[in-house]
């Protein structure tokens, strides 16, 4: 057997359809981002806020753990075989959503989204991590979350404008319907990466981190605490998506409060992650020439800034300013932690540590629905957007003062 090649060049044509099939991937999130927060109030009468972002709370978890037990079945079976089982769940989310006779409904089918986003997102990093050399992941992962969150702010400003022109559902979801489609059409054609997998692992037998393997205890213990890098790494993922779940469930509700349409939220709720998808292209290239650790820092302090700066202002030109600040501070960190993950964890062991970090990080989302409801229940939602950057802030912190410097040397 022919061993296979290690770089991103070597292996162009597979790395390109991996980044097409995680556009689709994250398409599926972004058809919810404007249309089912207001389609909690408008059509199931929801008053609660914190009822209003079960859905996310739903998918946060849901996501959260598969994101856990993907890396463990990724590290033992087919890379392929896990991401063509998410397309086949996720084609289940349109559906439901499109016949939902009650909220239960669109909660049981965000539940089902988190599964599609865990086992296919999941998969498309890790089968883009496999190709890479070790100083290319950081432009791997950036590539990879670049297309993702393309997808996301097309189809939020996509949804947003069918939804103006039509109405919030069915007809902003036959899209996810044929989103399904065209993921599961890439996914047979794509090839596993096992055994570029193999070659890595052989290749790091002689690094000076460990290649032995490692127990699934084990690896959650030094993901989440022993180690300091890679738990400091996890807490930043947790303040970067429970700042993101907030943005997901309260932005909508925000700007309507202050008088824009569906279409000017639709332009702010897409422009946050299409500047966390375009500014990816560059700071996981960046993260590969200086380092992660700065990149983490400044990022997690941007996001802050830029909730409180979005709390401040008032015109909607200063407003899509900050959406574009806090979609840059993500895009520092967001390919930047994924690739310190890659750095500090051995090849064999890699997919399950990045399935920890996957699983705190995500979760994130749901922590974050969960505290801004209940935030927004008793203090109002301008109260909870400024109290979640408090999170992001500190996060920035602790990866200042506590996070060693993780990139390799050049290969």
């Amino acid at each position: 057997m022919i061993k296979p090649k290690i770089g991103i060049q070597e292996n162009i044509g597979q790395f390109l359809l991996l980044v097409i099939t995680n556009l689709f991937v994250g398409s599926m999130v972004g058809i919810e981002r404007t249309v089912l927060p207001i389609l909690g109030e408008e059509q199931f009468g929801l008053a609660s806020t914190s009822a209003a972002l079960s859905f996310i709370i739903s998918f946060g978890f849901s996501k959260a753990v598969v994101n856990y037990f993907a890396g463990h079945i990724a590290d033992r079976f087919s890379r392929k075989s896990v991401l063509l089982t998410g397309w086949i769940i996720g084609l289940f989310v349109p559906i439901l959503i499109i016949f939902a006779h009650a909220w239960w409904v669109i909660v049981f089918a965000n539940i089902l989204l988190g599964i599609n986003q865990g086992l296919t997102w999941s998969m498309t990093v890790n089968m883009k991590i496999d190709l890479a050399k070790a100083n290319q992941r950081g432009t791997a992962v950036g590539l990879n979350e670049f297309a993702g969150y393309s997808g996301v702010a097309l189809l939020a400003a996509v949804s947003g404008y069918v939804a103006s022109a039509y109405s919030l559902r069915p007809e902003p979801f036959y899209i996810g319907i044929a989103i399904v489609v065209v993921g599961i059409i890439l996914t047979l054609v794509v090839k596993d990466t096992g055994q570029h997998l193999k070659a890595q692992i052989a290749h790091n037998a002689t690094a000076t981190k460990s290649n032995a393997a490692l127990s699934s205890k084990a690896v959650f213990a030094l993901t989440t605490w022993k180690d300091k890098n890679l738990s400091t790494i996890s807490f930043s993922g947790l303040a970067t998506n429970l700042k993101d779940g907030m943005a997901w469930g309260l932005f909508p509700i925000y700007f309507t409060t202050v008088g824009l349409s569906v279409g000017e939220i639709g332009t702010i709720v897409a422009l946050y992650p299409a500047a966390w998808g375009f500014f990816q292209l560059f700071t996981g290239v960046l993260s590969d020439q200086i380092g992660r650790q700065k990149l983490i820092t400044y990022g997690m302090w941007t996001q802050a800034v830029a909730l409180w700066f979005i709390l401040i202002v008032n015109s909607f030109a200063l407003w899509v300013i900050g959406a574009i600040l806090l979609g840059l501070g993500t895009a520092m960190v967001y390919p930047t932690l994924q690739a310190a993950i890659g750095d500090v964890a051995a090849p064999n062991w890699r997919a399950s540590s990045m399935g920890v970090y996957r699983f705190w990080r995500d979760s994130g989302y749901a922590f974050g629905a969960l505290l801004a409801g209940v935030i927004a229940d008793f203090m109002g939602v301008t109260w909870a957007i400024g109290l979640v950057a408090v999170l992001p802030f500190i996060a920035g912190v602790l990866s200042h003062t506590r996070m060693d410097e993780t990139l390799p040397l050049k290969e």
